[in-house]
């Protein structure tokens, strides 16, 4: 019973060690670093010793007490797996139902029943490369979500598409045949919104694709690997 007792007791503790613990190390990061004033997670890892401080999707790691701060990535040598890029892939992982529609412009091939969601710049190499094998690909909604950051001309280039009268007849002009859109106004508030989104999910080179099923692809991807990848 004495046993019993003790085990119990250890039980009861466990949560509020772990509690303090946390709260040591939320103290002393904010106190030598204001930029760690927000923390929002702190956790364990796989390895003894070491936590996990998440400030929004970015991954730190640090010692029980704050003292040490550690970036970079953690890898798990014996199973051959980096466990930060794991960590921040389901950070930034994309459900494709929570795209906010009304940011982007589509374009519709065929039934139309398949679903791609890409986020691209009107001025990237890569887009237009994608955008000519795309032509290639049928059955499917194309939603784009236009993010101007290869400066100033992708900027005016892509208010210029999202203010015609005919989005998809603007870009399709422009990435296919290079007849620049005419100069126009309107509220630009998707575009800055969709900045914002690529920001929060790290999406930092066009064309990003992101799949019904959740899969994203970093790049341009041929025609045959989006085939493949719809039909999933």
């Amino acid at each position: 019973m004495q046993k019993l007792s003790a085990a119990l007791a250890l039980a009861l503790m466990l949560p509020f060690a772990a509690h303090a613990q946390e709260a040591a190390i939320r103290k002393n990061l904010a106190e030598r670093i204001p930029a760690l004033a927000q923390i929002d997670e702190i956790s364990k890892t796989a390895m003894p010793g070491l936590f996990e401080v998440r400030v929004g999707n970015e991954v730190l790691y640090t010692d029980a007490e704050g003292n040490y701060l550690i970036q970079g990535s953690l890898l798990d040598t014996r199973n051959k797996r980096n466990l930060t890029d794991e960590r921040i892939e389901k950070l930034t992982a994309i459900d494709f139902k929570d795209l906010p529609a009304k940011n982007a412009f589509t374009i519709v091939r065929g039934n139309g029943k398949r679903k791609l969601a890409v986020f691209e710049d009107p001025n990237c190499g890569y887009c237009k490369r994608f955008e000519k094998d795309m032509q290639n690909v049928d059955n499917v909604t194309v939603s784009i979500y236009l993010i101007p950051i290869l400066g100033a001309d992708s900027v005016e280039k892509a208010r210029n598409i999202w203010c015609a009268k005919d989005k998809a007849k603007a870009w399709n002009d422009w990435m296919h045949d290079a007849a620049v859109p005419k100069a126009t106004s309107c509220n630009t508030d998707a575009i800055t919104a969709n900045l914002e989104l690529a920001k929060k999910y790290r999406i930092t080179g066009t064309p990003t694709l992101v799949f019904a099923d959740g899969t994203r692809v970093p790049g341009a991807i041929n025609a045959q690997q989006v085939e493949k990848l719809l039909t999933r």
